[in-house]
């Protein structure tokens, strides 16, 4: 049977993400070993790595600021004390056969990532918890049509889990919360968030319910999404299947499966009758962490401005709209240039429509970041300064004077937007005398459409303002000469 809009209303999902980010730190969570993608496979190893007998774990403290500041932009509680623990399971890629992470003193618990619903609301989906671990090895399926292939490089790396409590219901909810939560990672400067790469992993579990119901359904957890849509994909598709196997009376069961990102299709990879027994126990090699208010200050005070903070700054303090704000925050690197534009400029929705006009798509055509645009943010406002000063208009500011900085800018010259206008002659004449003369002389020269729009026929305001300005060159102020035409008109 197929999936009504009606049979669909009796259901209610019940979603919670478990997101794992590795830190960008040099060195690996308990070695020395570099941490870095794309390296020769298995040469960033070292016996501690390999799980040799008698090396020891050496905590990464860069890890422990990464994952205060991860909580601190969640609103979580900090622990000022913590212990490290195995947790033992068998993998080919997991040389030490155990993990160290956190068990039962998490580094941060509680807080919350806030998302807006389609509805334009803010909902909060709360965090039960943010531990640290390191992450296992790679195994490679498909370079061996007959054998799987290690890469120990990845075992060791440090990572955080994000375990988000079950408010999630739908798979826009959770879309909009995965992309929040790489949001975030990217602004801390802690995770690149490359979901491609496998920096930013996401496992879901899923389960559905009727509305009404005071239990929940039987969860199974998805596996294996390589973007923040495929996550979309796989629960959407999951919430179809479990309601159809419930309304067909079918018996589901708790298991965990892998999404196929052709077909959008999932599949049972093994199935869970119980919790799993990892057989926690302390780490003995690892020191307890002590987390003093002193440290937790110092991390605050060095946290750049969030993406929630700059939103709310300027749809209420600088009467932009959600969508400029919006586009504004979804990049940590546009939304400090625009920070340093607005030190410059009070023009607050000028310098947004720059940004995301012609300066992005500059950015666009040449496939670069905006750390790698030309021209400052000082000169951007200068140039908008001029237009606000009645100097050069808007279009003569897009057309001519904005690409002529970047030429200038690309051979080292002098960028300054009033000079460059000065010598090429671009200045505004707002000189009424000489428009006047002007808008004359184009009524003399088009006695057609002088008589048409003298008769009412508005429609010709802009072939005459077309004359002027072609007449002028582009220097006669757009204002003035509309204003001129209208009274010379009468």
């Amino acid at each position: 049977m197929s999936l009504s809009p009606e049979i669909r209303a009796k259901y209610k999902p019940v979603i919670g993400l478990e997101v794992h980010a590795q830190m960008l730190t040099k060195s690996k969570a308990y070695s020395s070993d570099v941490n870095e993608y794309g390296a020769v496979p298995n040469t960033n190893v070292s016996p501690v790595t390999l799980g040799h007998p008698g090396t020891l774990p050496m905590m990464n403290t860069k890890t422990i600021d990464y994952a205060i500041k991860m909580g601190l932009a969640c609103e979580c509680e900090i622990a000022e004390e913590q212990h490290f623990a195995r947790k033992n399971y068998f993998y080919p890629d997991l040389p030490k056969g155990y993990q160290i992470t956190q068990d039962t003193t998490p580094i941060c618990t509680g807080g919350k990532v806030t998302i807006k619903t389609e509805s334009g609301e803010e909902k909060a989906i709360r965090l039960i918890r943010i531990h640290m671990e390191e992450d296992a090895g790679k195994s490679i399926h498909d370079i061996d049509p007959f054998n799987t292939l290690i890469d120990l490089n990845r075992a060791g790396v440090p990572l955080i889990e994000i375990v988000s409590e079950p408010d999630i219901a739908s798979s826009q909810e959770a879309y909009d919360y995965l992309t929040e939560v790489r949001k975030l990672v990217r602004y801390l400067d802690i995770c690149d968030g490359n979901m491609e790469e496998g920096s930013l992993r996401c496992d879901a579990n899923i389960s559905v319910m009727l509305k009404d119901a005071t239990e929940y359904g039987v969860r199974v957890e998805v596996k294996n999404m390589n973007s923040i849509r495929n996550v979309q994909r796989a629960i959407e598709h999951e919430i179809e299947r479990h309601i159809l196997a419930i309304e067909n009376g079918e018996t589901l069961r708790q298991e965990t499966r892998t999404f196929n990102a052709l077909d959008g299709s999932t599949t049972a990879m093994r199935t869970k009758e119980a919790a799993n027994d990892y057989r926690f126990f302390p780490e003995p090699d690892l020191q307890p962490i002590k987390v003093t208010q002193e440290k937790i200050d110092g991390i605050k005070e060095q946290m750049p401005p969030l993406p929630s903070q700059l939103f709310r700054k300027y749809t209420e303090e600088l009467k932009l709209s959600d969508y400029d704000a919006g586009l504004l925050t979804d990049q940590k690197p546009i939304a400090l240039y625009y920070e340093d534009l607005i030190s410059h400029t009070k023009n607050y929705k000028s310098a947004a429509n720059w940004l995301m006009g012609d300066i992005k798509s500059y950015l666009n055509n040449l496939a670069v970041g905006i750390e790698d645009f030309p021209l400052s943010a000082k000169d951007i406002a200068a140039m908008i300064a001029l237009i606000d000063e009645g100097k050069i208009s808007n279009n003569l500011a897009g057309q001519k004077l904005f690409p002529k900085m970047l030429e200038i800018a690309k051979e080292g010259g002098n960028t300054n937007p009033l000079e460059i206008a000065q010598q090429n002659d671009w200045i505004q004449n707002s000189d009424e005398g000489a428009i006047k003369t002007i808008i004359l002389e184009v009524f003399k020269e088009n006695p057609e459409e002088y008589e048409r729009f003298k008769a009412g026929e508005k429609k010709l305001m802009g072939f005459l303002m077309g004359q002027v300005m072609k007449k002028s060159r582009g220097k006669a102020d757009p204002q003035s000469a509309s204003k001129l035409i209208n009274e010379l008109i009468k």
